[in-house]
């Protein structure tokens, strides 16, 4: 690393840090598309680790109604991490890049559809029979590709959470999944930990970001969140099938 190395590393966690305290999501994918250009992959996947649990495990438990919200979505959660323990092997085995692009455009098509069409609802007959599915489908995918955002994030979307409750049920779902795939991962020896100081470190500039982008959050109104929510989504999509053509 060279004497820049670690103020950029500061600088992209804060960054990361608002995007997600404004979305719910986007800090483990800005903050690769950074440090991918400065680091190795590993040493950047090792960075992400404790920023990305500690942040996630934050909007789970800051959000407004983590009580009601586990318990609807306690199947989706359960399933979810049960497709990614599955799933792990394909990760470690270095052989999950070739979905990467078909989920970013899936995610492209996804986000503009919604902005452009009506928002769909889901009702809670379907939400009953297709929570559990959706979670297994993301946790396999999250543990295939490392992505964690299709189906779960248009499916949170769905069910027509508010601002808060959908952050938080975000939150939710990205923690059981970041759990299920350290688990896995592990399990295989593959997770680098020696860079576990300086991930321990980029911990304050990403929760101070956070910090801002929540009460940047709580400024705009919901049609705009949504607009916002729904780029967000799109910028992630396009980031995805970029890398994995690259």
């Amino acid at each position: 690393m060279t004497d820049f190395t670690v103020p950029l590393i500061a600088l992209t966690f804060l960054a990361a840090g608002i995007v997600k305290g404004v979305t719910g999501m986007g800090l483990p994918t800005l903050a690769m598309g950074v440090l991918g250009a400065l680091l190795s992959p590993l040493t950047a996947a090792s960075l992400l680790i404790v920023p990305s649990m500690i942040t996630n495990l934050w909007q789970l438990l800051a959000g407004p109604r983590i009580g009601a919200l586990a318990r609807r979505l306690w199947p989706m959660m359960a399933a979810s991490m049960a497709g990614t323990l599955i799933a792990a092997p394909l990760l470690a085995g270095g052989n999950g890049g070739a979905t990467t692009p078909v989920l970013g455009a899936t995610l492209i098509a996804y986000a503009l559809y919604t902005l452009l069409a009506p928002p769909f609802r889901v009702s809670p007959v379907q939400e009953r029979w297709l929570s559990p599915l959706v979670g297994l489908v993301t946790g396999l995918i999250a543990g295939g590709t490392g992505v964690f955002v299709i189906p779960a994030v248009p499916w949170l979307q769905a069910l027509g959470l508010e601002k808060d409750e959908l952050v938080q049920a975000l939150g939710m779902s990205f923690t059981t999944s970041t759990i299920a795939l350290a688990l896995g991962l592990a399990s295989r020896q593959v997770w680098q930990v020696d860079q576990l100081a300086l991930s321990v470190l980029a911990v304050v500039p990403a929760l101070i970001g956070m910090g801002a982008g929540q009460i940047l959050r709580r400024a705009v109104s919901p049609a705009a969140f949504r607009r916002g929510f729904l780029i967000m989504l799109a910028l992630l999509g396009g980031e995805m099938l970029l890398r994995g053509m690259a």
